[in-house]
């Protein structure tokens, strides 16, 4: 979950939609 999350706030910063909120 810990590293999903690291990935996730990468993807954010791109600009796609935050998945584990």
């Amino acid at each position: 979950m810990r590293a999903n999350y690291l990935f996730t706030s990468e993807s954010v910063a791109e600009g796609h939609p935050d998945k584990v909120c």
